[in-house]
């Protein structure tokens, strides 16, 4: 990169994704700990997590609750809109459940992003199990704000 510009190249990009979604996922109490997820990858404008449902996900119907269907697809979500390094926060969201999570399934959320305007994206989440089939589909509305997930480094600090 020249001194005059600030765009990242392809593997940059992919490795701030990266650097991002490993610092962020070693904080996240909830989606690590609570729930059992996995982070599968973090590029930019695209994250995917895995989460197996145990019996502690499941309701009174003894599928997986609906919250943690979606807790799995905001979690993915979240990773997705931070991957540039900008805090970014939900602004609005909406899910679909299409088929139920039973106890053992694997479920596996891959989002990605469709547009990204200013401050403001949409991103979609797609929930599938270990057999392919689609379980929830989920779209959220990303908003940037203040600061950065992991400190920014200048040219002059790069190796």
């Amino acid at each position: 990169m020249n001194a005059h510009s600030h765009a990242p190249t392809p593997e940059q990009a992919r490795d701030l994704a990266r650097q991002v979604g490993e610092s962020m996922f070693a904080v996240d109490t909830a989606s690590k700990d609570t729930m059992g997820m996995e982070l599968i990858s973090c590029e930019p404008g695209r994250a995917v997590i895995r989460m197996t449902v145990r019996e502690l996900h499941l309701n009174g119907h003894q599928i997986c609750h609906g919250g943690f269907i979606f807790t799995l697809a905001d979690s993915t979500f979240a990773f997705a809109c931070n991957s540039y390094n900008k805090n970014t926060v939900a602004a609005g969201c909406s899910i679909e459940f299409l088929k139920p999570g039973h106890l053992g399934d694997v479920l596996t959320c891959e989002g990605v992003e469709q547009t990204l305007q200013g401050r403001h994206g949409i991103y979609d989440m797609k929930v599938t199990n270990q057999r392919g089939q689609v379980v929830a589909l989920f779209r959220g509305k990303s908003a940037q704000i203040q600061g950065t997930v992991i400190p920014e480094t200048t040219e002059h600090e790069k190796p």
